[in-house]
């Protein structure tokens, strides 16, 4: 990954923002920009150099990590009072400082206000998220990995379910086995949702154990070096209990084929998620899909863009998004199928290609 020049593409952004420099609080855009993995820390970017602050847990890695990057920018270490302390002397010749509004809390922006009553605080918004939206090579090898170790820990703890376990249990082979894989981490707690828990869209795993003919809605992810994956498949122990959720599943195959078909560069958010909502209210299930079509993966397992109804942006080359519609019928069940794909100058590839077939027999 190219981290280095990052923070220069940063600073292109400062003019029509209104501001000489920018104070970043939210750590994963610390991250983005620097590597820095640490817990807790700040980055303050000037037109002329931009300096780290954290605490003496990170001494040793923060410069490791900012020097594997190739970034150049200075360190200080201290407690919280000598980091505000550190802070005020870096920033004390400015007229202008950007912080993150949808990060900095109010009684943050009071302290850096008292802190440094010469300069003027502007509220920034998505300065560093900008940058985010397209991957770049580094950053698409780690998502594809990612998706590949869910691909391989699904496959790998699919015979499980014949013996019929609880979703818990199940839920704790899926992340482990991504763990044996090779994942730093799982991206969120796996959903294992089976009968009627699979009307829930975000139901946890409960004691309740897999039955014959139960959907069995599996939504879960890996994290490889701070990047995500995100990948659903709804399966069924047997045939379905009824015909009316087997018909469910195949109206969510449809929509959910005919989403990423439609995904490719230009093409608006919002028309996405109603290709995917158009197919499923067309076979009477419209009232059932309660959420929006997808979202952005990446350092985070929700990023820009939303595909949603309500979804403004377009689609451009090297977003990574995923494409989820469900059905959800209380007291039956539910069918969710989703894949993360990149997006492509010819349309999209998926990333994530675990099959899709519904019957574990």
């Amino acid at each position: 990954m190219d981290v280095s020049a990052r923070l220069d593409r940063l600073r292109v952004g400062f003019d029509s923002a209104g501001c000489e420099a920018l104070l970043v609080t939210n750590l994963t855009n610390v991250r983005y920009l620097t590597g820095f993995t640490g817990s807790a820390g700040s980055l303050l970017v000037r037109s002329d150099g931009a300096t780290l602050f954290t605490d003496g847990r990170y001494a040793t890695q923060s410069s490791e990590q900012l020097s594997a990057a190739g970034v150049d920018a200075e360190i200080q270490i201290g407690n919280v009072p000598e980091q505000r302390t550190a802070l005020t002397k870096s920033a004390a010749h400015l007229s202008t400082l950007g912080l993150e509004s949808g990060h900095a809390t109010w009684a943050a922006q009071r302290e850096y206000s008292a802190a440094l009553p010469q300069v003027q605080l502007v509220a920034t918004e998505g300065l560093v998220e900008a940058l985010r939206r397209v991957k770049d090579v580094g950053e698409l090898a780690r998502i594809e990995a990612a998706c590949a170790i869910a691909d391989e820990a699904l496959a790998g703890i699919l015979p499980l379910l014949r013996d019929r376990p609880s979703e818990r249990q199940f839920g704790i082979e899926l992340d482990f086995a991504m763990r044996r894989a090779g994942a730093t981490d799982v991206s969120f707690e796996s959903i294992v949702a089976s009968g009627p828990n699979g009307a829930k869209p975000h139901a946890r795993p409960s004691d309740r154990r897999i039955r014959e003919g139960d959907l069995v809605v599996l939504d879960f992810g890996a994290l490889v070096e701070g990047y995500h994956s995100d990948m659903t498949r709804t399966l069924s122990l047997g045939e379905p209990a009824s015909a009316r959720l087997a018909e469910v599943v195949e109206v969510v195959r449809g929509s959910q084929a005919a989403g990423v078909s439609a995904v490719g560069p230009g093409v608006a958010a919002r028309d996405i998620d109603e290709v995917c909502r158009a197919f499923i209210r067309d076979a009477g299930f419209g009232e059932a899909f309660v959420h929006g079509t997808g979202h952005g993966v990446g350092l985070d397992i929700h990023e820009f863009p939303i595909l949603g109804q309500t979804a403004t942006a377009s689609l451009e080359a090297g977003f990574v998004v995923t494409v989820e519609p469900g059905v959800y019928l209380p007291d039956e069940g539910g069918v969710r199928i989703e894949d993360t794909v990149v997006v492509t100058a010819e349309g999209c590839r998926r990333l994530t290609n675990a099959p899709k077939e519904l019957v574990i027999s």
